[in-house]
């Protein structure tokens, strides 16, 4: 054959597949999901996650000075309450799970990104996001509770507070009242594009908190919409979001790319309990390589265009990069 072009010219070897990736990824990339429990000394199997845990906050520490090391990105804190009431009001308790832990956290690795969960449901006895009058899920005076949670993890010391409730107009009234107290510089990480997905099963079960009654299909968005995505990212933009999020990630690759190609602030993606625990089931039945799933699925998220993502695999994956490739700076 008389051939000009011959692709796998490119492919021959390890350094020259290296020398012409397009997409890379680095622990600094990832953030891990983790809940907080109360107690001391416990580290909580969680069994629809198999390999996560509910931590307590002497162990969450402990466990991020271990992910720092590793060179994680950050963290992001969820409260596993036990008191649970209509309000939600222990989501904004100063001496809270989260506010304990983030308290904790940045004085045990002051350079670590602590990020926090902002939604009612792990904290409501009904189980969603938002207060729920008279059978409905309201949306204004769930946005002020919101406030006061989101308040209260900046004063603990959070960098970034993570709205993922999908009620309209928080990320505004959120940032008004962070920059009324002074915290201009505590950033807002918005679920901006979060939809009514399966695949938040194993999530649930690690909190306990799927809803008794109803679903969330009125305020979490419905799969079949990307133009909705937009609009919702672009709201978002305007009241103040740093970064905006779709959720989950590998069912929404392309509202991940379509998002990246037409805002100008950094694109994040999470990596859902359900998309994490598919892969660790087969991987225990030996229907798939657990790393090379786990590396192939990450990859393809960055490569539709997330700067960051939110992963269960976060330790897993930063361990493997740096025996892979050695340490990030």
């Amino acid at each position: 054959m008389d051939l000009v072009s011959r692709p796998r010219r490119l492919r021959v070897s390890a350094p020259i597949r290296g020398l012409v990736r397009e997409t890379e990824i680095s622990p600094r990339q990832l953030i891990y999901p983790m809940f907080v429990t109360e107690g001391k000394s416990k580290r909580e199997k969680i069994v629809s996650m198999p390999g996560q845990f509910r931590f307590s906050v002497d162990e969450i520490v402990r466990e991020c000075e271990e992910l720092y090391a590793l060179g994680v990105g950050g963290v992001n804190l969820f409260g596993f309450s036990k008191e649970k009431n209509k309000s939600g009001s222990k989501s904004y308790d100063s001496n809270g799970l989260v506010q304990k832990a983030v308290i904790e956290i940045k004085s045990a690795i002051p350079d670590l990104c602590v990020q926090t969960d902002v939604a009612l449901d792990p904290y409501t006895s009904h189980g969603h996001d938002g207060l729920v009058i008279e059978n409905e899920i309201v949306n204004d005076e769930s946005v002020q509770v919101l406030c006061k949670m989101a308040l209260s993890h900046a004063e603990a010391g959070a960098d970034w507070v993570a709205p993922s409730d999908m009620m309209d107009g928080r990320v505004g009234e959120i940032r008004k009242t962070l920059d009324s107290n002074g915290f201009y510089n505590v950033g807002i990480l918005a679920y901006s594009a979060k939809y009514a997905s399966s695949f938040y099963g194993p999530f649930r079960g690690a909190l306990e908190s799927a809803p008794k009654n109803g679903d969330k299909k009125t305020y979490q968005m419905d799969p079949a919409n990307v133009r909705e995505a937009l609009r919702e990212i672009s709201l978002d933009i305007e009241q103040g979001a740093d970064i905006v999020m779709v959720k989950p990630a590998l069912t929404y690759l392309d509202v991940i790319s379509r998002a990246y190609q037409i805002f100008d602030v950094p694109i994040a993606a999470y990596n859902v309990s359900g998309e994490y625990s598919m892969v660790v089931a087969a991987s225990q039945k030996g229907w798939i390589d657990r790393e090379k799933a786990m590396m192939e699925m990450l990859l393809s998220i960055r490569r539709a265009g997330a700067n960051m993502i939110l992963t269960y695999f976060a330790k897993e994956a930063a361990a493997f990069l740096r025996a892979e490739y050695g340490s990030y700076s």
